[in-house]
């Protein structure tokens, strides 16, 4: 079996500016383009600042280590695919961070947590259907609240994702064929 290759994205703001992310160049892993990073951290420039954050299918981590280099405080990584979680792992220590890195399924490894996010990075391959699910879970598991922001990142228009009507988007755009949004749920209709 071939190994899979080397690839980077860049850190495009924050204390790792222009560093270069390793990751490796497995199945369905597309990195979140530049341009939408861009216009995502520009959303949440500030409401960043100490924030505890969940890149829940990290891939090459790019959102969770952008959203440590503008200053959130923590972030945890959940990626399915053994061989680039302890890649992740090592990309993190790289850059002084103590990696919180959790290998396996996301929607298992959700169960896991004990504590709410500030900030919940969502891009899950598209292939898989899994934005339902995973709302579904941040909100039973209480690992979100009433100020918690939620990327969610789709190839897909908001009403095909088929969300319940408590999760309200308020900002988004659409690059090529990616959806981006930015979310929060309105725990009155919970």
């Amino acid at each position: 079996m071939k190994k899979p290759s080397n690839s980077q994205v860049r850190i495009i703001g924050g204390q790792w500016k222009r560093r270069s992310l390793s990751f490796l160049a497995v199945n369905d892993l597309r990195p979140t383009p530049d341009r939408v990073r861009e216009t995502l951290f520009n959303w949440l420039q500030f409401d960043i600042q100490g924030t505890r954050c969940l890149d829940m299918f990290a891939g090459s981590g790019a959102l969770g280590v952008e959203a440590l280099s503008r200053g959130a405080a923590e972030c945890v990584f959940f990626e399915k695919n053994p061989a680039q979680g302890k890649h992740l792992q090592q990309a993190i220590s790289n850059f002084g961070q103590q990696p919180q890195v959790f290998i396996g399924d996301s929607l298992q490894l959700i169960n896991q947590q004990q504590q709410a996010f500030d900030i919940v990075f969502l891009d899950p391959p598209y292939s898989l259907n899994l934005w339902q699910n995973a709302c579904q879970l941040l909100i039973e598991q209480k690992l979100i609240h009433q100020d918690s922001l939620i990327y969610i990142e789709a190839d897909k228009d908001w009403t095909a994702l088929d969300l319940p009507a408590c999760w309200q988007y308020f900002k988004n755009t659409k690059a090529g064929s990616v959806h981006s949004y930015l979310a929060k749920v309105d725990f009155t209709y919970v």
